[in-house]
């Protein structure tokens, strides 16, 4: 039963359905020769690539890719072409059919044969990998073969059985006088697809180990930097464990600087380190994928991976704590430097405190003896007013005296003057105190 109607559909579910479908193997046959070309790009450089491959396209009238597509495969008869875009690079792979005939004396023809050499030297980008592959028919003895013999240094030769087997698999990861590295495959009975898949995976094989090393120059340079930093840090540590209080803002500001130097360098190295350890874990998938066994006498693909690649791998491996660890150290010196510098900012706040008590205590007692002066001085003058009234009102027939009514005066006013002083001073504390 077919449904008219579909719940809402989230806007990258085909998308994301399709991923597992992205860049799958294509079947192949024996005799095929295979270029195959890595370029590293930037993000205008990757833009380039696409439109370099219109361009190729175009000139054989064929439909033009859009701005979505990151991988096409197109037969453009002298050749087959399979281009990817990746994240850091593009893929170029060129594939033809393999003449044997007449060529036990010679070196094989490459897939290059076909593919027009102007537009090839324009590809956009800086070229990372480049390797020539030969999957051939299996011979009784593949080892013997004369290709094996002429076409490979024999100092450097690696070879195994891939595929369970099935195959042989022959390279020196050596790059010959064409700038192109070579690999060997003989094939015995293996299905397209599969050898596609076999195919493929020795590809990545070469592709992502040049991927990972490009973080070992990255870590060799900064092995430098950080020996440098953490002898300044040493001399660090030992200053402030002896420095003055007076030393501690200079100790912080060189503290502060060499973070900021530390920091600097683990922003531009971190996340290639991150790729480069990527990238070995793919390579360490790809090889376990080809399922390789022994050659007699032969050291394989693995073997030669474990031994020449391993002390690259543990170099970014090691750069990469030595970062962490000192950008740990110089966090922690720098926390103990601050809190040395806060408790002596604290016990300067706590005796400027006490000095400010100290000087409100006295302006306190001033306050109360100017008050206390204040208050005989407007007594005197209000009971000399109070004296000159007397003296008039006597003559009107006030009974008492200008001493006397002076002399009775006297507590009364002083009271009042006192009591209007203090609730005036009471009225200004509590209006300081609210705001």
């Amino acid at each position: 039963m077919q449904l008219n109607h579909l719940p809402s559909q989230h806007p990258h579910r085909v998308a994301l359905h399709n991923e597992i479908h992205a860049r799958p193997p294509e079947a192949m046959a024996v005799p095929l020769a295979i270029s195959h070309v890595v370029m590293l790009c930037d993000a205008a450089q990757r833009e380039a690539s696409r439109a370099h491959v219109a361009d190729l396209l175009r000139n054989h009238h064929l439909a033009l890719p859009d701005a979505a597509t990151i991988h096409l495969r197109v037969d453009l008869g002298a050749f087959r072409l399979r281009w990817e875009l990746h994240t850091e690079f593009v893929t170029w792979t060129f594939m033809r059919a393999s003449a044997l005939e007449g060529t036990q004396d010679r070196e094989l023809e490459s897939a290059m044969m076909g593919v027009p050499q102007a537009w090839f030297a324009d590809l956009p980008g800086q070229c990372l990998t480049s390797l020539h592959l030969w999957a051939l028919p299996a011979v009784e003895v593949s080892g013997s073969s004369p290709w094996v013999k002429s076409m490979l240094l024999e100092d450097t030769l690696i070879a195994s059985c891939a595929a369970g087997g099935v195959a042989e698999v022959y390279t020196d990861f050596a790059i010959h006088a064409d700038g192109f590295s070579r690999m060997l495959l003989f094939v015995g009975d293996m299905t397209p697809r599969r050898l596609g898949r076999l195919v493929q995976r020795l590809l990545e094989i070469e592709t992502y180990r040049m991927a990972a090393l490009l973080g070992l120059p990255l870590a060799r340079g900064a092995s430098a930097v950080l020996a440098t930093a953490e002898r300044e840090l040493a001399e660090l540590a030992e200053a402030i464990r002896s420095a003055n209080r007076n030393e501690e803002p200079q100790l912080l500001d060189r503290l502060t600087r060499l973070a900021g130097q530390v920091e600097s360098q683990h922003a531009a190295t971190h996340s290639r380190f991150s790729a480069s350890m990527a990238y070995f874990e793919l390579v360490d998938k790809r090889i376990d994928d080809i399922a390789e066994t022994r050659l007699p006498g032969m050291q394989t693909i693995q073997e030669f991976m474990d031994r020449r690649l391993s002390p690259a791998r543990s170099t970014c491996e090691w750069a990469t704590r030595r970062q962490d660890a000192l950008s740990q150290r110089v966090s922690r010196i720098s926390n103990l430097l601050r809190t040395r510098v806060e408790i002596v900012q604290e016990q300067s706040s706590q005796a400027l405190l006490a000095t400010m008590n100290q000087r409100q205590d006295m302006q306190l007692k001033l306050q109360t003896t100017v008050e206390g002066l204040s208050v005989a001085a407007i007594t005197y003058y209000v009971v000399g007013l109070i004296a000159y009234l007397a003296k008039g009102a006597h003559s009107l027939g006030w009974p008492w005296s200008a001493e006397s009514t002076s002399a009775w005066a006297v507590p009364l006013v002083a009271l009042s003057v006192w009591w209007s002083l203090r609730k005036l001073h009471l009225k200004i504390t509590e209006h300081q105190n609210s705001k």
